[in-house]
């Protein structure tokens, strides 16, 4: 069933919320593409956990959008890993979401945005490019979990983001299921895992963790940013933002 505009997106995430919240992820999944159908997508970055979600998807609807950011600064590993696992998984509908050349020219021209001002770049580069390609979409899923801490320790199963849905399948579990179901359905690891690599970004702000630290202490380390802002709530209709302080 399609999603009907006249609902209000608050409500029915609360509904979904309390129905699903403690429901096995395949039962999350299955229910959001029930009541979404193609207007249902979910956005990975294809890193270090991604290869759960993705299967489960791909149980599901292996034909459904799934939105990957191509920010142009992303590990060769990475790449190599989105053309494998979606192969390897019968994705159909990868799509490459990349920066518009107009907003690199105008915010970014010689890719040295991150070095002074990571929002920025982050803007730029994950973005403008997800709302735009989301424009489509009245629901999406996410690879979110709450065991990562930080903003996500409260992360419920379904929420409200904007007029849209948003799912998240994985919040309930934490390492050990993850490891669980990639050892049961025999997922191949990102290749950066084994070299110390929890969680995986664009390169210049992802670094090595030591053993004992926070999975995403590698994730724009000596900051205080924690996430890149595809998941930060945003005023509708707010200006794109191209390079300067946030």
């Amino acid at each position: 069933m399609a999603f009907d505009p006249l609902d209000n997106a608050h409500i029915v995430a609360e509904r979904l919320d309390d129905d699903l919240r403690d429901a096995h992820p395949a039962q999350i999944i299955a229910a959001a593409n029930a009541r979404f159908g193609d207007r249902l997508a979910l956005v990975s970055s294809f890193g270090a956990e991604s290869a759960v979600l993705l299967h489960l998807i791909s149980q599901v609807n292996p034909a459904m959008p799934v939105l990957f950011l191509d920010t142009g600064m992303l590990f060769a590993q990475t790449l190599d890993y989105r053309r494998n696992l979606a192969a390897r998984l019968g994705l159909t509908g990868v799509r490459d979401l990349r920066p518009r050349f107009e907003d690199l020219a105008t915010g970014d021209p010689d890719a040295e945005l991150w070095k002074v001002d990571t929002d920025g770049c982050c803007h730029i580069r994950k973005v403008l490019p997800l709302d735009k390609a989301l424009e489509g979409f009245d629901a999406w899923l996410t690879g979110r979990k709450r065991f990562h801490g930080g903003d996500r320790l409260r992360l419920p199963v379904v929420e409200k983001a904007g007029e849209q849905v948003k799912f998240n399948p994985l919040a309930n579990w934490n390492k050990a299921n993850l490891d669980a179901y990639v050892a049961e359905h025999r997922l191949p690891p990102h290749s950066l895992v084994a070299a110390g690599f929890p969680s995986i970004g664009c390169w210049p702000c992802t670094s090595q963790v030591e053993e004992g630290e926070d999975v995403r202490a590698g994730r724009w380390a000596g900051s205080e940013k924690t996430e890149c802002g595809i998941h930060t709530a945003r005023a509708p209709g707010a200006a794109p933002f191209l390079g300067g302080d946030l």
